[in-house]
This record gives C-alpha cells, structure tokens and sequence, in this order.
C-alpha cells in the first residue's frame, strides 16, 4: 500500500529516488549510525540510572515518598506525554533541525539535573530531560526511514532494539557505580560529552532533505487543539495511575477524577484529530486499516511485557535472592544479551528475506513462553532455569522490537511515515507506562493477601512493613530472621512475583493471536523519499484526500477521514 501509494502523477512530493544512505556512502552511514545509537543509548539509559541512585538522591533532598516517586517518573511522563507532537513538527521543519533540537532539550534538561540543589530543580531537570529524550528515540527511527528503504531499515531498527536493551540493564549498574564511587550527579553528567560528541557528528553528517520554514508559520500550521488534548489528556492518565496506591487510594477522587477525565480528553483529541486537524499529530486514517490495528496491538502488547522482565526481574533477583542492585543488573545480562542477538539477527533475517510475519509470530510465541516459564521460579538459586528461561524470554522479546514498526511503514503512505512512526512510539511508551504501574497493584494486592501467613511467621509490625513497601527487600532484616521464618516470606514473594508473571504471560499470549492475524505486505528495496515543509505536506494531503474520494466513489459505504 505505501509503496503503491508513492505512485503520483506528476512524481511529487514522492519521488523514487536513491536513498540518503547511497548518496551519503557506507562509511558517513557508520558513523551517522554510531551517533544515533550512542543518543539513543542516552535516552534508554535515562530510563533506568536513578533507579539505584535515588534512595541517595532522596536522601541528598530530603525528599518524602511523594519526591521520591517524582524523580523517577517526571523523566518517563514527559518522555511519553510528548512523543506525538515530535514526528509532526519532524514534517514541517525537517529530521535534522528537530532531532538536533531533541538532543539539545536533552542536554539542558542533563545538565540541570547535574547541577541542582533542591527538589525542584531536579524533577524539573528530569522532565525536560523526557521531553528531549522522547523526540531522539522517535527521531532517530524517523531518520532512518529517511535513510534507507523499508526493505533495509530492520537491521538499523534492530540495532537501535539492542541498544535500548543494553542501556536499560545498564542503567541500574552505572547508576549504582557512580552513586557509590563517586557521586549520582554522573548519572546526568554522563549524558554531556557523548551527547555532546552525537550532536557534532548529526549536525556535520546528517544530510536529510528538508523545506526551510520560517518559525511562525510552522508554529502555525501545528495542530495545537490536538496537542494540547493529546498531550494533556495523557499526563492526566498517567498521573491517575502514577497516583494511584501512593499519593492517593484508587478509590479517591482525584485518582478516578484523573484517569477518566484522562481518558475522556484523549478521545476528544482523537474527534479533533479526525474531524477537525488539517494536519493532524495522529491521522486517524492510520487506524481505518485492520493491519495496522493489529500491528499497534501487537506493539502495546510487546511494550506491555518487555518492561516488566526489565523491571520485575531485577525485583525478585533483590527480595528472594538477596542480590544487591547492581548485582541483580548483572543477573539480568543473559535476557538483554540474547534479546540484542536475536534482534539483530531478526534484521539480517527481515532485510533478506522481506518476511516479517513469521518473525513476528515467532517472537510473540517465544516472548509468551518464557514470560510463562517465569511463572514457576523458584524462591531460591536455581541458575540454570533463570539462565534458560531469560534466554526463552529474550528470544521473543528482541525480534518484536523492529519486525512490526517494518510492517507498519510498509502500509503506510510515505506522507504519513513520521506520524506512524511517532504514533507507534507513542503507543509503546503508554503501554509501558502502564504496565509498571498494573504490575505494582497486582503485586502490592497479592502481597496483601499473604498478610495472615507474614503475620503467624515474622510478626505484624514486620509483615506490614514488608507489605508497605513495593520493594520488599530489606535484605538485613530478611537476613536476620530465622530459617522458617525467612522462607515464609521469600516463598510470599515468589507467590506474589509468579502472579504478577501471570498477568505479563496473558497479555503476551494475547499479542500472539493478534500476530496470527497479521497479513504479510512486500517489503519494497526501492527507496521512497518524503520531502518535508509546508508545501509538501500540504500536496500530499491533497494526493490522499484524492485517493480517498476515489475509493469513496468506488464503495460509498467507506467513512471520510481526516485529511
């Protein structure tokens, strides 16, 4: 379809041409490819360093429960909040203006963090940090459709999967070295001189076609009412969530207030999108066809789970095995080693074949049986299943990082590319949110039923202090309880852990039927260029609104879409 698409009259604004990448040559390729993994590396990174770092943090800032929390999350709300808006502003004013803009917003929102000295300042510095780290992972995939055919961006999407899986795991131990050895402000600082380095390379090599648009009437021509609805609507659902069991219960108000009015916003800004947006952040044209619904299923549910084996993996490696933080990112290594391996592979595979189907059905199949497996861990050391199920697990995981972002840019009408591309994002990043979030009430609520057994073995001042806190592992006071007892409660947590798996397992499976679903497209080699600007997008509104009065006239009972 995409390809199809391109196929105009008069050869514009879509022309085959050679792909950037052929007139840039192999080795500026290399180098421009090593700039956007090493900011992407950044931008993952970011995701996961303070997660050792922030009982000092914490500490530093005499921070409550409250700030606690905000330090983390700031970072991941903005980062998600934002992703819309960044693949549509890509369109008028270019990939390379916008992605440069993306690394610096990161830069500044680093070094305020670097530099603060109170609590403000440091959730603040977090979230401009998400802003920028949001628009670089989104726009280092836009660059790369740009880049190269679709036939030959699943190796370049794989590396950027492996890259994200390595930095995630990473990040907890690089985060725990600096805060230990030297100081947590080299959790941000870090992100200087190889941001920096990214950003010369990017602006020097990074040659990518573009209009030059003066700034207001770019400014202009956003969709501001859908902004402002999207990007308000999803703070508001994710506060509700993030709220949600800690600042307040889930039965408050404000909580209940937030996630539906939340919701609601969001589907207002969905109607705008639709009915009213000349160039709409989220076409909703991308939603008409049933492939590409099944394809977004698919990303939420890969988004859904792989958070979790980052997130909830290292938590029963600290509260049943006892490992440190650090320790327990080393005890990670063998699912994020074989996901990077198995993702790249996945885009040798794709790149020779054009097959993305069978990929993507295999890592929903693998990716639901080892988050299956995880079901059955055991309360103590039993290396060779935690080794051979995190293989299981990563197997499925790393193939699904690019094989349905492919699929969904080969029915994509190139007009489209960075939205799709952006909305894909987006839809990863919610889903993400949201899993962390549901694996934190499943656990805390399971954890909660055990309350009677916790009593009868440690007490009840004990039990609720386990109970009361997510992490559970005070590993000196585990330690220091007796044999019976501490087996009591690591057998507590391996209970309530191999629940929360069962949720993560369902919704895997669930990505596995959407993928039987999914329909096979031809991944095309010949390179469909999108120029960017004002003008362009308007003539390429003009080539879709054509083609759908045409299929209109064919079969009336088809809806108008936005144009």
């Amino acid at each position: 379809m995409g390809e199809e698409l391109a196929q105009t009259a008069t050869g514009q604004p879509l022309d085959r041409v050679p792909s950037q990448a052929q007139k840039l040559g192999r080795k500026k390729v290399m180098v421009i490819m090593t700039a956007l993994c090493l900011v992407v590396f950044l931008a993952a990174l970011d995701m996961t360093i303070v997660s050792t770092a922030l009982p000092t943090m914490a500490s530093h800032f005499n921070a409550t429960e409250s700030g606690y929390s905000w330090m983390a999350s700031s970072y991941l709300l903005a980062n998600a909040a934002c992703i819309p808006l960044w693949g549509k502003v890509s369109d008028i004013w270019g990939r390379k203006p916008v992605i440069l803009a993306a690394n610096l917003i990161f830069l500044v929102g680093s070094l305020v963090s670097g530099l603060a000295d109170n609590l403000a300042m440091i959730i603040s510095g977090r979230a401009v940090q998400g802003v920028g780290g949001g628009g670089i992972i989104i726009l280092a995939n836009i660059c790369v459709t740009d880049l190269f055919s679709v036939r030959d961006r699943p190796l370049y999407y794989a590396l950027f999967g492996a890259t994200w899986a390595i930095a995630s795991a990473l990040g907890p131990i690089i985060g725990g070295a600096f805060t230990t050895d030297v100081t947590w402000r080299w959790c941000f600082y870090l992100n200087l001189p190889i941001g920096g380095f990214s950003f010369v390379v990017l602006f020097i090599l990074l040659k990518v076609e573009s209009e030059k648009v003066p700034l207001l009437a770019g400014l202009r021509s956003i969709d501001w009412t859908g902004t402002l609805l999207i990007v308000g609507g999803t703070l508001m659902f994710l506060f509700g969530l993030e709220f949600g069991g800690v600042n307040y219960p889930w039965a408050s108000a404000t909580v209940i207030c937030l996630i539906v009015f939340g919701l609601v916003t969001l589907a207002l800004g969905m109607v705008n999108e639709w009915k009213f947006a000349k160039y709409p952040v989220i076409p909703t044209r991308l939603f008409t066809n049933w492939h590409n619904v099944l394809i977004l299923l698919v990303c939420f549910c890969h988004g859904f789970v792989f958070i979790a084996g980052t997130y909830y993996l290292p938590l029963y490696f600290q509260t049943v095995l006892l490992a440190s933080p650090i320790l327990s990112g080393v005890y990670i290594l063998p699912l994020v080693l074989f996901l990077s391996l198995l993702s790249i592979a996945t885009g040798i595979i794709i790149r020779k074949t054009g097959r993305y189907r069978e990929v993507i059905i295999f890592g929903m199949a693998f990716m639901t049986l080892g988050f299956g497996l995880f079901i059955i861990l055991k309360p103590y050391a039993a290396w060779a299943r935690i080794v051979l199920f995190q293989f299981i697990a990563g197997a499925g995981v790393g193939p699904i990082f690019q094989a349905p972002l492919v699929a969904f840019q080969a029915n994509i009408h190139p007009s489209d590319m960075a939205t799709a591309t952006a909305t894909f994002g987006f839809i990863r990043q919610l889903s993400a949110s949201m899993s962390v979030v549901l694996g934190t009430v499943v656990y805390q609520n399971v954890l909660g039923q055990r309350m009677p057994e916790l009593v009868a073995a440690v007490g009840k001042a004990t039990a609720e202090e386990f109970v009361d806190s997510f992490a559970g592992s005070d590993k000196d006071l585990i330690a220091a309880l007796a044999p019976a007892a501490r087996r009591v409660v690591l057998d507590a947590f391996t209970y309530t852990l191999s629940r929360m798996w069962i949720m993560y397992t369902v919704v895997a499976g669930l990505g596995l039927l959407f993928s039987l679903l999914v329909s096979p497209v031809e991944l095309s080699r010949k390179h469909v260029t999108h120029k960017t600007g004002l003008q362009q997008q308007e003539m390429a509104r003009q080539e879709i609104l054509a083609a759908q009065r045409q299929d209109q006239r064919q079969d009336p009972s088809k809806p108008e879409l936005d144009v």
